[in-house]
C-alpha cells in the first residue's frame, strides 16, 4: 500500500435502489408512529442504535440490512443529485 496516494473507499453491493426504498419504508414506518423521521434517521446514523428506529412495519430489521455507511452514501448521492 503506498501511503502518499488517495485510497477509493467502496461501499458494499447494496444497490442504490433497494436502500431508497429501505429510507423510504422506515421514514413511513417513523411518520406513522408520529416520530420526526429526519430526527430519528440521524439518530441511527450517527450512533448505531436501532432504538431509534421503530420496530412498526418491520421498519427497525429494515434498516439494519443496511450498513450506515451505505445510507449516508445514497443519501449525499441524493442530495446533490448524483
Amino acid at each position: 500500500m503506498n501511503l502518499n496516494e488517495t485510497q477509493k473507499f467502496q461501499f458494499g453491493l447494496g444497490s442504490d435502489d433497494y436502500i431508497k426504498n429501505i429510507i423510504t419504508t422506515v421514514y413511513a414506518a417513523l411518520e406513522e408512529k408520529g416520530y420526526n423521521p429526519v430526527n430519528q434517521m440521524v439518530g441511527y446514523i450517527l450512533s448505531g442504535d436501532p432504538t431509534y428506529i421503530t420496530s412498526h412495519n418491520n421498519a427497525r430489521a429494515l434498516i439494519r440490512k443496511v450498513e450506515r455507511d451505505e445510507l449516508l452514501e445514497v443519501l449525499v448521492k441524493n442530495y446533490v443529485g448524483k
